[in-house]
């Protein structure tokens, strides 16, 4: 009864485990990928999913967890189909030409809608002159830079006359009075007060809620082919103009915990370029975005102290003139950017400027004028089912020579159905093979095939 080496099974429909090795990462070093459950090999069916099917007999089905980089991060792996282990017998078997998977995981960021609210100034200046005969129609030559503004059209700005105020030490401006021969040939003193929007602009947004956003490419090199596909949260489900290879994007084990909420804030950007109104571009100047809270902002100009103060609250604000200077013009942008640059020199975190608050500021693709993204910093696996057509996979099968070494049958009860046969054999080559033992019994005792499996050059039983 010398052992023989097991035959080579045809190729049937039932499930097959394929086991992947996983080689070094391309980009940035990955946890690694998890293999979630036995990968299979099973019949292909219609499918009427999102996606479509692939055009085959058979196909490879992979389950896998892929990881995010350092920092959520890109990550890039390769893995390679080796081997195939059959559910009937457990019996590893070579694949020929094995299939060679590469998975590129973009970084992970968190995506935000923009709605552009108005353009507002980033520094309103309060401007005076010390005058006599101060009038809100005054010219230039008695208020100076105080005289009220005309738009292009020819007509008057409103509420951009001067407002007049009294001269004494108590005033917004404290100003002498002079003598009263110049009461008399200059006419009472008293100044000229105004806002005005010198300097630079900004964009406000308000902000959406956030979507996840990355991409995972899936290149499969079989031989000289290669096939690849890309799927994203938005696009979960692709198959290959080849009908080879479908990718399913089945999502993320847990939540992510790390995207922060700006549905109550206003994305605040440099204006690009002349004129207000929806800008085409955001440009790139990450030190002087910031987040600041809605409550801040005044969208029709018409409360004091916050940013967007506008020349009616500014003319109608109560006892102008017996106010501080700058009274109604607290809290602007200036304001929050200053602390913050301060809080910089001090190696501290700003609280209102974005860079250095988050990473990867707008590297999302496709960055325009309506969306905003930053980096997410969680490295979290994703589920990825690959599916592969395997109508054409081969297996290569090693034959290797054993030998028994004991065989010892202890004894059993007639008619029990039930005996037991210990067997020692080894495999005497060099290779890795499976053999199968025929028992050849007396008449009455059923043909009986038993299958040992995989052993190297050593004893086993």
């Amino acid at each position: 009864m010398a052992p023989r080496p097991r035959p080579p099974h045809s190729r049937p429909g039932n499930h097959a485990v394929f086991l992947l090795l996983a080689a070094a990462a391309l980009v940035e070093p990955a946890v690694g990928v998890e293999i979630l459950s036995k990968s299979r090999l099973e019949r292909c069916a219609l499918d009427s999913g999102a996606g479509g099917a692939l055009a085959c007999d058979r196909k490879l089905v992979l389950n896998l967890a892929v990881p995010s980089g350092s920092s959520g991060g890109e990550s890039s792996l390769v893995a390679q189909v080796v081997e195939v282990e059959e559910n009937d017998a457990q019996a590893m078997q070579t694949v020929r030409d094995p299939p060679v998977i590469t998975i590129n995981k973009s970084a992970v960021y968190a995506l935000y809608a923009l709605s552009y609210m108005r353009d507002v100034a980033y520094k309103p200046e309060e401007m005076f002159t010390k005058t006599h005969k101060c009038e809100s129609d005054a010219g230039a030559d008695v208020v100076g830079v105080c005289e009220r503004l005309w738009d292009q059209n020819g007509h008057v700005v409103e509420h951009t006359e001067p407002v007049c105020c009294p001269c004494g030490p108590n005033r917004r401006v404290g100003s002498s009075c002079g003598s009263i021969f110049d009461k008399m040939i200059k006419g009472k003193a008293n100044t000229a007060h105004c806002v005005r929007f010198p300097g630079d602009w900004f964009h406000v947004f308000g902000i959406k809620r956030s979507s996840l956003g990355f991409s995972i490419r899936v290149q499969v090199k079989k031989g000289s082919s290669v096939t690849e596909v890309i799927v994203s949260p938005e696009n979960s489900t692709v198959v290959s103009k080849d009908n080879f290879l479908r990718v399913n994007l089945i999502g993320d084990y847990v939540r992510y915990t790390s995207i922060p909420a700006f549905e109550d804030f206003c994305l605040v950007t440099p204006r690009k370029g002349g004129g207000d109104g929806q800008p085409q571009v955001l440009g790139d100047e990450f030190s002087r975005w910031m987040l600041l809270e809605r409550v801040r902002f005044t969208l029709d100009g018409l409360e004091c102290n916050k940013i967007g103060v506008g020349y009616e609250a500014y003319r109608n604000q109560p006892n102008l003139c017996g106010s501080p200077f700058g009274s109604c013009l607290y809290n602007q942008l200036w304001n929050f950017k200053e602390s913050d640059d301060n809080r910089i020199n001090r190696n501290q975190e700003p609280q209102y400027i974005v860079q250095g608050r988050f990473d990867r500021i707008n590297q999302h693709p496709n960055a325009g004028a309506h969306s905003f993204s930053i980096g997410i910093t969680e490295s979290l696996n994703t589920n990825l089912l690959i599916e592969l057509s395997a109508d054409d996979i081969n297996y290569v099968y090693q034959r290797s020579p054993g030998k028994i070494i004991d065989i010892n049958v202890p004894t059993f009860e007639a008619l029990s159905q039930v005996g037991t046969a210990k067997v020692t054999i080894k495999n005497i080559g060099k290779l890795e093979a499976s053999y199968s033992l025929t028992f050849v019994c007396l008449s009455g005792i059923s043909y009986v095939e038993v299958y040992l499996l995989w052993y190297r050059s050593n004893s086993s039983s």
